[in-house]
């Protein structure tokens, strides 16, 4: 897929698409190399395709799936908020998380990326927790 003339959502839909078998190369390729990418306390905010990669590799490591329902999505120019539920196999359970991301996207790739959730509903989820 042509990532020049995609739409934003398109270009979201798409890495998120990509991120659920974790193919990194191919879903770094639509974030931008200034993007701004910011989690809840305590992982912060990171930048460009090895902060994001840099962040979420070590999440999701111990992952065996994942996926990324959309519940609802919305666009008003270049910005894009989805309402997902992020579900996670951690061994053989599944952990789930309500998300809302915002982002932005300008030629194709993303520039700005913000998820808001509860951190300590995953937490508590998690194997060992």
């Amino acid at each position: 897929m042509s990532t020049v003339h995609a739409s934003p959502l398109d270009v979201v839909r798409q890495f998120m698409k990509l991120m659920e078998p974790l193919d990194y190369d191919a879903a770094l390729k639509l974030i931008s190399d200034t993007c701004e990418y910011t989690n809840p306390p305590p992982l912060g905010t990171v930048y460009g395709p090895s902060g994001v990669r840099g962040t979420l590799e070590p999440f999701f490591a111990p992952t065996r799936e994942n996926e990324f329902k959309v519940l609802r999505e919305c666009t008003a120019g270049p910005v894009v908020f989805l309402e997902r539920l992020d579900r996670h196999l951690f061994g053989d359970r599944w952990v789930e998380l309500p998300v809302t991301g915002v982002y932005e996207v300008h030629d194709g790739k993303i520039t700005y990326w913000r998820d808001y959730f509860d951190a300590a509903t995953i937490l508590t989820q998690l194997p060992n927790a």
